[in-house]
């Protein structure tokens, strides 16, 4: 359990708060490239980390991101004119380039020099993987962006979505990071008749063996390895051949897991925050070098797809409000929970638990070993950082491209932190060698 200290320091994000300072010191993502998806197109809103922005790309295809509110006298730049390079505030006329700078002022006298001493507040903008990443933090401290994949992956493959989600993000953070929820919430019931498809041996089961392994052994043992970015950790069950297999899962400063995949883990999912009771849930591809999946995770439940206003920004159906569809009869003849889908489940419990869950009241237990690890090092890093002290994981020189996580049968012996490192053959075949 936290102290009320430790949780209000791990969970509130805002402007000048410890938690918030850390967060501003790393690219956060902030809009879907689709939500400004051509130069001139409409501004629009952006909420994130408790202030209200505005982002618009310009005639020349940069992307501004600014607060919303027009340094004039405060009207929203979300109803400005998107027009020859520049953001138009409608009240005075008053126009602001990608930086902040004013570049024209017509209700001020022609010879007035005023317009230079003005600035919107802009932050700096990245486009990379779909996504325009920005930097709140204290401009002498800004680094160069974190490369994880995206920078070398063309724009027909960029593969990004993001959905709403009314919980503090820590709270949906734990979900990810957590391997022993997915033997119950997301079981159908008709897992634990799966049969035995003969890859219950040392090396890669197939999809449909890795969902056996996780309802026979439904209490995995945790071991923690920290690293300079944040912490890997394993998962590790006991096969029904009585073979030991590995879920890596791995954390990166501040919000990025990238969770277990076969063979290795080709994306990223952030909870990044809107405000201290709301967050997104983004998906981004950042690799573009595994085979695909079998498609068996995909054929066990499926739903209807959702049509979308912006591509990427997914719509839900299942809220609270109506239980997220909750079928008391599929619960008890389908799944686990009787709810549909992967992420809708994982909002259910998480969003449950009341926008900021307090902590103090929890217990936990063996498996929940990575989310302590989690949240000490974030509440760390916020104290660190009050006292001067850097955060950790923004080392421009470490190859973050070629950070993944990994899912594996061991060989009687093999020890698991050496998966997805150089000493592990399948990561060096696919990662290494295909990196550019």
């Amino acid at each position: 359990m936290l102290s009320k200290e430790d949780n209000d320091i791990l969970t509130h994000v805002g402007p000048g708060t410890p938690m918030g300072k850390l967060l501003r010191r790393y690219w956060m993502p902030a809009v879907l490239s689709t939500e400004v998806p051509s130069p001139d197109s409409p501004p629009v809103r952006v909420r994130l980390m408790c202030e209200d922005l505005v982002a618009f790309r310009d005639t020349d295809g940069k992307v501004g991101l600014f607060a919303a509110n027009c340094p004039h006298r405060g009207a929203s730049l979300f109803f400005g004119r998107n027009e020859e390079s520049g953001l138009r505030c409608v009240y005075h006329g008053w126009k602001f380039d990608v930086s902040g700078a004013c570049v024209d002022m017509p209700s001020e006298p022609a010879e007035s020099n005023f317009k230079a001493k003005v600035r919107a507040l802009a932050y700096p903008t990245h486009e990379s993987g779909g996504v325009i990443w920005t930097y709140m933090g204290p401009p002498e401290k800004m680094l160069p962006f974190r490369d994880f994949g995206t920078e070398s992956l063309p724009k027909e493959r960029w593969r990004s979505n993001k959905v709403i989600s009314y919980c503090n993000f820590v709270q949906a953070l734990e979900g990810d990071i957590d391997s022993s929820h997915i033997s119950y919430l997301h079981r159908n019931l008709a897992d634990f008749d799966i049969e035995d498809d003969g890859t219950d041996k040392p090396g890669y089961p197939s999809n449909r063996m890795s969902t056996r392994i996780r309802g026979f052994d439904r209490a995995p043992v945790l071991e923690v390895e920290d690293t300079p970015y944040g912490f890997r950790y394993a998962g590790i069950r006991t096969t029904p051949n009585g073979l030991k297999h590995i879920r890596l899962t791995v954390f990166v400063m501040p919000i990025m897991p990238m969770v277990s995949n076969l063979p290795l883990g080709a994306g990223i999912v952030m909870k990044v925050p809107i405000d201290d009771e709301t967050c997104w849930r983004w998906n981004v591809a950042v690799h573009d070098d595994l085979p695909p999946a079998d498609g068996f995770f995909q054929q066990r439940a499926p739903r209807p797809a959702q049509p979308t206003r912006v591509p990427g920004i997914q719509e839900r159906t299942q809220f609270a409000e109506n239980d997220y569809l909750l079928d008391r009869e599929k619960q008890r003849t389908f799944s686990y929970t009787g709810i549909l889908g992967t992420g809708e489940q994982d909002m259910a419990v998480t969003e449950s638990m009341g926008r900021i869950y307090n902590r103090g009241r929890e217990h936990l237990g063996t498996t929940d070993g990575a989310i302590i690890r989690m949240r000490r090092k974030l509440i760390q890093a916020a104290k660190d950082l009050e006292r001067g002290i850097e955060p950790p994981g923004l080392e421009p020189a470490y190859p973050y491209r070629l950070i993944r996580s990994a899912e594996k049968i061991l060989m009687p012996g093999e020890d698991w932190r050496k998966l997805a490192t150089m000493e592990d053959e399948t990561y060096v075949k696919i990662a290494v060698a295909t990196a550019p």
